[in-house]
C-alpha cells in the first residue's frame, strides 16, 4: 500500500470514529459539567507548535542568548548583567537584581542555570540566586552539589517554606533546568480565597508538588500573604555570585479557578447552567424538527434536551417522536427489521438520557421503541 493510500485510509477511519462519537454517547451534562463525557460540541484547545529543544510557539521568549532587551535592573535602569560566550546571561555581582519589562501572572516558566564551575564559599554563599515569581515567591537557586545548607533554603526549595522532595543538583558548572508551574493567590478584597501554588521540576525531576504558598518570600521570618497586582514582573536575584542563565521562556496560563463551567475546584452551577442553555439554543437552531429524515432529526433533538430540557425543546422532540412512532406503526415486520439499526440506535440514545435522569424511563420515544423491539425481536440474534 502506498503512503498516500495509507493516509487516506487513516483519515477515513478517523472521520468514521469522529462521526460515531457525535450526538449522545457519554454521560450527559449535569450541575457541575456543562459538557457530556466525550462531547464533540466541546471547544477544541488551541493548536500550538511544540518542537524539541525550542520554546512552544505561544511562549514569550525572555532570553535566547541574543540580547537583554526583555530585562531591566531592579531600579528600572538598563540591565547590567552581561551576555557571555555560549549565549548565556551572567550575573555581574553587586549590580543588583533584574526583572522582566513585561508583567506576568499564572504561568509556565522554563529557565536553565549553571552555578560557577569554580567552587567558592559554602552553604548560602555558594552559587546563590533565586527565581522570584511575580517578584513575590522565590524558588531558590543554589549550588547544593555536596554543599549542605538549611533545607528550606537549598536549591529548588520554596525559599523559607518548603524543601524540595529530593536534591537533584548537578555538579558545579553543569547546566540545569527548572520547569515551573505557578498559580498566584486569589483574593476577594482583603480576604484570601486561594493561597496559590507552585510545582517545580528540577532537571526533569518533580521537587515541588503543587505546594500551596504560606506567605511571601523573605529571609528569617514568616511574611504573610497579602494582595498584590494580577500581573507583575519576573525577578532574578543577584546574590553576589556569577551565576549564568539561558533559554528562558514563559507561557501565561489560566488560573486553576478560571474554569467555572466544567468540573474542577471552581465549578459554579449558575455558570454551568448558562453555558448548557447557550449550547442547547445553538444546537436547536440547526436541529430542524421538520426534517423528512425523522431519525436524524430525533438524534439532534435528543442531544439538545441533554443540555436543556426546557419545553421549548422538549415539546418539538415529543411531537417528532410521536410522528416517527406512528410511521413505524404502519410498517410490516420485514420493514421494521430493515430499520432495526435506526430503531435500536435511537433507543440507545434514549437510554443515555434515562441513565442520566434527563428523561424518565417511560419517555414516549424510549417506551415506544422498546415495545417495538420486544414485540418484533429486533435484538434477537438470527
Amino acid at each position: 500500500m502506498t503512503q498516500s493510500k495509507m493516509w487516506v485510509g487513516a483519515a477515513a477511519v478517523g472521520a468514521a470514529a469522529t462521526a460515531a462519537l457525535a450526538g449522545l454517547y457519554g454521560d450527559t451534562p449535569d450541575a457541575r459539567h456543562a459538557w457530556s463525557v466525550h462531547d464533540m460540541n466541546r471547544p477544541r484547545p488551541p493548536v500550538i507548535q511544540a518542537m524539541p529543544n525550542r520554546p512552544p510557539s505561544d511562549a514569550v521568549v525572555l532570553f535566547d542568548g541574543s540580547s537583554l532587551d526583555a530585562w531591566v535592573s531592579g531600579k528600572d535602569e538598563p540591565c547590567k548583567w552581561k551576555i557571555v560566550e555560549g549565549g548565556a546571561m551572567e550575573v555581574v555581582p553587586k549590580t543588583g537584581e533584574i526583572r522582566t519589562k513585561e508583567s506576568f501572572g499564572d504561568c509556565q516558566l522554563h529557565i536553565e542555570f549553571a552555578t560557577p564551575a569554580k567552587v567558592e564559599g559554602s552553604s548560602q554563599g555558594r552559587g546563590n540566586s533565586g527565581v522570584f515569581l511575580m517578584g513575590m515567591h522565590e524558588v531558590q537557586v543554589l549550588d547544593c552539589f555536596e554543599n549542605d545548607t538549611y533545607p528550606d533554603g537549598q536549591c529548588a526549595s520554596v525559599y523559607g517554606e518548603n524543601p524540595p522532595l529530593v536534591n537533584a543538583c548537578r555538579r558545579p558548572g553543569e547546566w540545569q533546568t527548572y520547569d515551573i508551574i505557578f498559580h498566584q493567590p486569589l483574593w476577594e478584597g482583603e480576604t484570601l480565597k486561594r493561597p496559590g501554588s507552585v510545582t517545580v521540576l528540577h532537571n526533569g525531576v518533580l521537587v515541588q508538588d503543587h505546594w500551596e504558598f504560606e506567605g511571601l518570600s523573605t529571609h528569617c521570618q514568616r511574611r504573610p500573604l497579602k494582595p498584590y497586582a494580577n500581573k507583575l514582573p519576573l525577578r532574578l536575584q543577584d546574590h553576589g555570585n556569577p551565576m549564568r542563565f539561558r533559554n528562558i521562556w514563559i507561557r501565561e496560563i489560566p488560573s486553576r479557578y478560571a474554569n467555572t463551567t466544567h468540573g474542577g475546584p471552581a465549578a459554579n452551577e449558575a455558570d454551568v447552567t448558562a453555558l448548557r442553555q447557550k449550547t442547547a439554543a445553538r444546537l436547536f437552531e440547526s436541529a430542524n424538527p421538520g426534517d423528512a429524515n425523522k431519525v436524524a432529526a430525533l438524534h439532534r433533538l435528543l442531544e439538545v434536551i441533554a443540555y436543556d430540557k426546557a419545553d421549548t425543546y422538549l415539546k418539538p422532540t415529543v411531537e417528532v417522536a410521536e410522528a416517527y412512532l406512528k410511521e413505524l406503526g404502519g410498517l410490516d415486520a420485514q420493514k421494521l427489521q430493515d430499520r432495526k439499526g435506526d430503531i435500536i440506535g435511537l433507543r440507545n440514545a434514549c437510554n443515555v438520557l434515562t441513565r442520566n435522569k434527563v428523561v424518565a424511563e417511560d419517555f414516549v420515544l424510549k417506551a415506544g421503541l422498546q415495545r417495538l423491539i420486544n414485540e418484533h425481536g429486533l435484538e434477537k440474534k438470527r
